[in-house]
């Protein structure tokens, strides 16, 4: 693995704030929330903004994980390394995920936000939530297997499903592999139709003041102040819910890890205030890849565990499914044993899994939770129609932390990361543009913890 230099000269001055992408972004959502506010029906009208900025990063996002992962495949060693690598993630997307569960469990039984509503079922509109029923019933553990193969090749970069886009990656990239053309003419090719199609995003990105504005003002505009009144008990608690997780449960893992949370959250931050724009993980997806690679992680573990833990590793979606399963039985004054929660959880660790093929993850996966278990009235998701779109916020940002910390875990477990790289730019001192790490094979990997080991120690 190849040192990077670090530079001594001085540092460049920096630039304002008002100058820098974060510094818009952020500008951008104050004045998206002060237009939707005092201008609601202007608000409304600007929805076409976001809607057309998270189009045009969702557009690079097949291309760019299907290159991605097949030249992070090709360019390891050799098929061992494929299966080792992709089953420590899947290890800790399992482990990390049922904690993210059990967190919103303990935290909605402690706090029961939904305590003193004393809501009456047979007084919510069933037919608000019709569609997202009708969505979740589609997601039976068959439909979603069938879901992950593509119709053809090339449909799965075209439909902008992850999961299909991953199918086929990982099988082109075995391929090359197992053939030994880690270094031929496609896997060169695939080098540079990559290195063009981040241009395309650095483009885009000049676009995202507007996007973050557009969102904000509609979702506003839309909903209105008083949403985030109505029902602020569990907003709060939800968001706070995912700060306990990320400062202690994800702090934990990177201290174990080597490496300090804070200050990986500082290096993001320009994608963290992105998706509290757009409300979505997937907008920051390319720019993290490559913040990530700059740290000192190997390709080939950047390729394979970020767009995998991006369908896998959905830790604020699972908190968000607990607590709001525990809100609706509060509210409604239905008794939940322990029994049942703990039913309901085994339910949830299967269905939380298929989040990410469907628009709405978080309120589809618990609808199809709640279709499917029949425990709780599905009709008690009206009471979260107005806040959902204010909670999707805290669930894409956890979402995207979640996925960083699980690249750079997995990397210490290969020791497939520049130790002396990643200190330097997370201490804020500037390296060369040297790439972060040679990628023709990888290192022999340290033992990594067992997965009840590390649950146990970040609990």
């Amino acid at each position: 693995m190849t040192t990077a230099t670090l530079d001594t000269a001085p540092r460049h001055p920096r630039k304002p704030f008002h100058k820098r992408l974060y510094g818009q972004v952020l500008l951008a959502i104050v004045v998206g929330v002060l237009v939707g506010r005092f201008f609601p029906d202007i608000g409304v009208v600007m929805k076409p903004l976001g809607d057309v900025f998270i189009k045009l990063i969702r557009m690079m996002i097949a291309p760019i994980v299907f290159v991605t992962v097949v030249t992070g495949i090709a360019k390891m060693s050799s098929m061992r390394d494929v299966g080792r690598i992709g089953l420590k993630a899947l290890i800790y997307f399992e482990v990390v995920s049922t904690l993210a569960l059990i967190v919103g469990l303990v935290v909605g039984n402690i706090v029961r936000p939904g305590d003193g509503l004393n809501v009456d079922p047979q007084s919510l509109n069933a037919s608000l939530v019709s569609s997202y029923v009708g969505s979740g019933e589609k997601l039976h553990f068959v439909d979603f297997i069938m879901k992950m193969v593509p119709e053809t090749f090339v449909s799965a970069l075209t439909s902008g499903d992850v999961l299909q886009v991953l199918l086929v990656s990982v099988v082109f990239g075995l391929v090359l592999v197992r053939t030994g053309r880690s270094d031929g003419a496609i896997v060169r090719m695939l080098d540079e139709v990559a290195e063009a199609l981040f241009g395309v995003i650095e483009v885009i990105m000049y676009f995202a003041p507007l996007g973050a504005f557009g969102a904000m003002a509609f979702t506003i505009g839309k909903y209105g102040i008083g949403s985030l009144q109505q029902l602020g008990l569990l907003m709060l608690c939800f968001y706070a819910t995912c700060a306990l997780f990320i400062f202690g449960v994800l702090g934990a893992i990177a201290r174990l890890s080597g490496f300090s949370l804070w200050r990986l959250l500082v290096y993001i931050r320009r994608e963290i205030v992105l998706v509290l724009g757009t409300s979505t993980s997937e907008s920051a997806l390319p720019s993290l890849m490559t913040k990530l690679e700059n740290l000192g992680v190997s390709k080939s573990v950047v390729g394979l565990v970020v767009p995998t833990g991006y369908s896998f590793n959905l830790d604020g979606i699972a908190i968000y499914l607990t607590m709001a399963a525990l809100f609706i039985a509060q509210a409604m004054n239905i008794p939940l044993p322990l029994e049942q929660q703990l039913a309901l959880l085994a339910v949830l660790l299967l269905t939380s899994k298929g989040a990410a093929a469907v628009t709405g993850a978080g309120f589809v996966t618990l609808a199809a939770t709640l279709s499917s278990t029949h425990t709780l009235p599905v009709a008690g998701l009206a009471l979260l129609l107005g806040i959902d779109r204010f909670m999707s916020e805290a669930r894409a940002i956890t979402n995207m932390i979640g996925n960083a910390v699980a690249c750079m875990t997995v990397a210490r477990w290969e020791n497939a990361i520049d130790r002396e790289r990643m200190a330097a730019v997370l201490a804020g001192r500037e390296v060369d543009d040297l790439p972060a790490a040679a990628d023709s094979a990888l290192p022999p990997p340290v033992a990594a913890p067992a997965a009840t080991q590390l649950a146990g120690r970040a609990g």
